[in-house]
């Protein structure tokens, strides 16, 4: 039987051997935090089964319970193919929150946050047959020393907050690998050198050896290099034939295979793949491959009716892309989650820009304790992600507290620099700039008069509007947009309080006419600003009783998309 979600998780960085343990799994809720002192470690006390990848909370799970789950354990036998070889890697594509895992009843790691992956060499925990593997996950939303992005920190979702997750919610699967392996790899593109910068790690036993890279775009080679090392680093510039730039509309990718080969024999080989595409900044707009590039966005939050964090297949990643696609946008911020991996393999092939986000909410980051959360988590998913050329910007923090420490966040701006310098990065989108590379602010006015007179002086060489003047560094020159405005409450045929979108009951449109007639004066607004380099819509879909989508949470238009396309498609000024 075919497991849900069978793709590899990890469509960058692929070895063609490897063991789907995605389906059913023995489960048991753990309220009182109890579970080693009753034995679960060994596979003991499970009372009911849960189908993985999907949270307790989903429906896909088949459990479907929504209230507050402090622990959970997941329990699994596994048989490990006779034909592998060498090391065995337990992969987990995320759970939330703090993690560990046993295998035969020996602990082998534990891993803190719950939107990066992690992974394990069990190998030594191993016996031949059957092998019980046995995960728990240990989730207090309510805790300011715990990221949850939107999930709701009330029993009842509201407003802008939804349906929690507990656990697995992504992928988890065996992989077969030799004694020294490939660990991790940074693509890093250079266009105009013709040429891709490699930067691998080296992971089990160290060793010398040979890293060999060999690109092709569509079966045609473009070239090959080799690069010797001895430990665990090795770097390489493989040149390039040919220099097909990656954009929206021409999306280009180049075919990539990496292999290690050690002087003792082993050898791993990886299949991935890049684009190549430049990042700059003018003091206007965000420059792609030297062009400036008018970044149409909307806001994608990534939850989903039956799966809640989980979508229920890969098509389901795809399609959002193409709904969007569809309504006239380029490109998304991935908002308050760090999406899948797939998701951003999705948008690589079809052109479509995206901007990777923390899910800050809930933690309290002035908290010397939060923060300790937070950092690693954060370098993990920039790490993770680094390579996909259709992300394009990072933000680390969204709508911070009046009360928050400016310095903590001037630290993380540096440290995502650090850690990334060919993207830029926006130190919190909306509220409070302390550095930035790009000055966004979040505006919900409904009026659209009002709302192209607040920016109008900005037009004419004055200051820009910003979230928080009180707090807020002075502008200094950077590119500037609008990373979420709209939100416009369209629930038709709805008079109650149960629904929620910007202007509410009273302030919603009262025809599609007038809602189509709002948005295209506010979106104007700022595609004809000639100091805009950006806006974002929010949102893309309805999620629970937040009714502002373009989309029903379901996934069916709201609107005929083509009318909303063609107000987000014109020619912006910074375009002509």
């Amino acid at each position: 039987m075919t497991p849900p979600r069978p793709e590899y998780p990890r469509p960058q960085f692929v070895r063609p051997s490897w063991l789907n343990l995605n389906g059913p799994w023995a489960f048991a809720f753990d309220p009182g935090l109890s579970g080693v002192e009753r034995g679960l470690p060994a596979g003991e006390g499970f009372t009911r089964d849960i189908v993985v990848p999907f949270c307790p909370e989903s429906a896909l799970s088949g459990i479907a319970d929504v209230d507050f789950h402090p622990g959970v354990w997941y329990r699994r036998t596994v048989c490990v193919p006779d034909e592998w070889s060498g090391r065995v890697l337990l992969h987990v594509g995320a759970c939330d929150h703090d993690a560990r895992v046993w295998v035969n009843g020996r602990q082998a790691g534990w891993h803190s946050g719950g939107f990066t992956p992690f992974s394990f060499d069990i190998t030594s925990l191993l016996t031949r047959g059957d092998n019980t593997v046995v995960i728990e996950a240990r989730d207090d939303t309510r805790s300011p020393l715990q990221a949850g992005g939107k999930q709701c920190p009330d029993y009842y979702s509201r407003r802008c907050h939804y349906t929690r997750t507990t656990g697995i919610w992504q992928t988890v699967w065996l992989e077969p690998v030799p004694d020294t392996y490939l660990g991790r790899v940074r693509l890093t593109p250079d266009l105009p050198g013709s040429a891709l910068r490699i930067d691998a790690a080296i992971a089990g036993t160290p060793a010398r050896g040979t890293l060999r890279a060999t690109a092709s775009l569509e079966g045609r080679p473009m070239g090959a290099v080799e690069a010797r090392f001895d430990g665990d680093r090795v770097a390489a510039i493989l040149p390039l034939r040919e220099a097909v730039p990656w954009a929206p509309g021409s999306p280009t990718l180049y075919d990539l295979e990496l292999e290690v080969v050690t002087e003792g024999g082993g050898r791993d080989v990886v299949s991935s793949y890049f684009g190549l595409r430049s990042l700059a900044l003018s003091d206007r707009a965000i420059l792609l491959n030297d062009k400036p590039v008018y970044q149409r966005l909307v806001l994608d939050q990534g939850f989903y009716p039956d799966g809640v964090f989980t979508a229920p297949d890969d098509e389901a990643l795809c399609n959002d892309i193409a709904i969007s696609q569809g309504l006239g946008f380029n490109g998304a911020r991935l908002h308050q989650k760090v999406f899948e991996p797939r998701f951003l393999y999705w948008a690589d092939r079809m052109g479509y820009l995206v901007w990777g986000e923390f899910p800050n909410w809930g933690l309290d980051v002035s908290d010397p304790r939060a923060l300790g959360v937070f950092v690693p988590q954060w370098l993990e998913a920039v790490e993770r992600d680094y390579s996909h050329p259709s992300l394009v910007g990072w933000c680390p923090f969204n709508e911070t507290q009046r009360d928050q420490d400016p310095a903590i966040l001037r630290a993380v701006y540096r440290l995502t620099k650090a850690a990334d310098i060919t993207r830029p990065v926006i130190d919190t989108s909306g509220y409070q700039h302390v550095e930035t590379d790009i000055y966004d602010v979040h505006d919900y006015t409904q009026d659209p008069v009002a709302f192209a007179a607040r920016y109008a002086p900005f037009a004419e060489g004055g200051e820009p509007y910003r979230n928080r003047p009180d707090l807020d560094a002075a502008y200094g020159g950077q590119p500037y947009f609008v990373s979420e405005y709209g939100g416009i409450w369209w629930n038709p045929g709805q008079s109650d309080e149960l629904g929620w979108g910007y202007g509410g009951v009273e302030g919603r449109p009262r025809s599609e006419t007038e809602f189509l007639v709002r948005y295209r004066a506010l979106t104007e607004t700022l595609l004809e600003h000639p100091r805009m380099c950006a806006f974002c819509y929010t949102q893309l879909y309805d999620i629970e009783q937040e009714v502002n989508g373009l989309y029903t949470y379901d996934r069916r238009p709201k609107f005929e998309p083509q009318l909303i396309a063609e107000i987000n498609t014109r020619p912006a000024a910074i375009e002509r």
